[in-house]
């Protein structure tokens, strides 16, 4: 299969050829404001400089960044946004759905950064609000300048800290969120003319989608990580090999058997067998593995029982390969997905979701788990320090319950039920 950028025509693309393209390519005249240094002495600088595509790259670049970092540090964007239209503070105010008033303000100003919440009172007094999504204004749109000094939103909450021209979008995401940028400069400077509404409005659409992105980004992390927990509360390992067949993650089961190196083991970023014969075997599963997504054929799943130098029952694994789109290429591409179960292992549900399942008491929840895993009857009943008598009279009242009528058939359904993914 082509690289997908071979087939878009970027194959002979290299970015040592390209690297001063766009560093000096103006997209507008820019009256550089210089930021507030304190609360009382501001520069009145009106020097004119050109912001390149290179800049605007760099901005962009960094909003993108936090999109894709897992703890969304949006304050690096915010200050370049803040260097480049010299103002004195730039803020993301989130406001959850069905929240309107309420939010939690991240900020940049200088070497101040924070992240505070957005009060009530004072969502309730901005005079934004309402505004239509990705829409960008300034307050002179909405008050005259005596209204605006009159009003209790700036006398109460923008005075004291310096923010007298105010420029503004909301931005509303597809979770029905919506972000509202805010970018002020203190009396003393100029106010934001219309080049200045000409970066917030080529801003701002990229500002739509990187937050977007980071919603899908985190929706896919919590995705994966809930599959990943599922998998490792039913004693699911699983290992994902690369191209090369190296190790590139693990679920916490899979590290946990690894871990043990009984019978299973990673020796030099390899998944291996302890014992030749069985590392043969799984060896050439990978390999055919391998060589099935190289072919983009059909997947293909195949099994080896692996020994264990413990003597207990062997591991159980499969051997799936993972098949590429055009966009999976490059290193570590995930190849080979191999799932690991431990065909003696003991389960220990949640004794209370088990118990809201079937409706059994905290005793008879008890011996249900305990014959779930193997036990016999009168092992059970040892185990759990009760007679043997009354290790019967909690069976007869389980397969009331239940509604089996024989101790396999309880098993059965204990093991298929969904008690073992709860929290212990």
């Amino acid at each position: 299969m082509g690289s997908a950028f071979a087939k878009k025509d970027f194959a002979d693309y290299d970015a040592r050829n390209t690297a001063g393209i766009l560093k000096d390519v103006p997209l507008f005249m820019h009256s550089t404001i210089a930021p507030a240094t304190d609360k009382k002495t501001v520069s009145m600088g009106q020097d004119c400089e050109p912001i390149s595509a290179e800049q605007f790259s760099r901005i962009t670049s960094l909003l993108y960044e936090a999109a894709l970092d897992p703890k969304s540090c949006w304050q690096p964007c915010l200050e370049a946004i803040r260097d480049q239209l010299g103002a004195n503070y730039a803020s993301l105010i989130v406001r959850p759905p069905g929240h309107a008033e309420l939010g939690l303000i991240v900020s940049s100003a200088g070497e101040y950064r924070d992240v505070a919440d957005y009060p009530t009172e004072i969502a309730a007094m901005c005079p934004f609000r309402g505004m239509p999504a990705d829409r960008v204004v300034t307050v002179t749109d909405l008050l005259s300048e005596a209204e605006w000094r009159a009003s209790t939103y700036y006398n109460d909450f923008c005075k004291d800290i310096q923010c007298f021209h105010v420029m503004a979008a909301d931005v509303a995401t597809k979770d029905g969120c919506t972000y509202a940028l805010r970018v002020t400069r203190p009396e003393m400077s100029s106010n934001f003319d219309a080049q200045d509404r000409a970066f917030m409005n080529m801003l701002v659409p990229h500002v739509k989608r990187a937050l977007n992105l980071h919603l899908s980004v985190h929706q896919d992390r919590k995705m994966i990580s809930l599959y990943s927990r599922a998998t490792a509360q039913l004693m699911v390992g699983v290992v994902i090999l690369d191209q090369n067949g190296m190790v590139i993650e693990s679920n916490a089961a899979a590290t946990s058997i690894l871990e043990m190196q009984d019978g299973l083991k990673v020796s030099g970023g390899m998944l291996e067998a302890t014992y030749a014969n069985d590392n043969r075997k799984l060896q050439r599963l990978i390999r055919d593995a391998l060589m099935q997504t190289r072919a983009s054929c059909l997947s293909i799943t195949e099994g080896v029982s692996v020994s264990r130098q413990s003597g207990q029952l062997n591991w159980g694994v499969v051997v799936q390969s993972v098949l590429p789109d055009e966009w999976t290429e490059g290193k570590q591409r995930p190849s080979v997905a191999v799932f690991v179960r431990d065909m003696d292992g003991k389960a220990n549900p949640s004794i209370k979701l088990a118990q809201q399942l079937f409706q059994l008491t905290p005793a008879e929840t008890s011996l249900a788990i305990q014959l779930a895993n193997g036990l016999s009857l009168e092992e059970a009943a040892e185990v759990l320090n009760i007679r043997l008598n009354t290790a019967r009279a909690h069976l007869r009242s389980i397969f009331s319950k239940t509604g089996v009528r024989r101790q396999t058939e309880l098993v059965r359904i204990f093991l298929n039920s969904v008690a073992w993914l709860g929290n212990k």
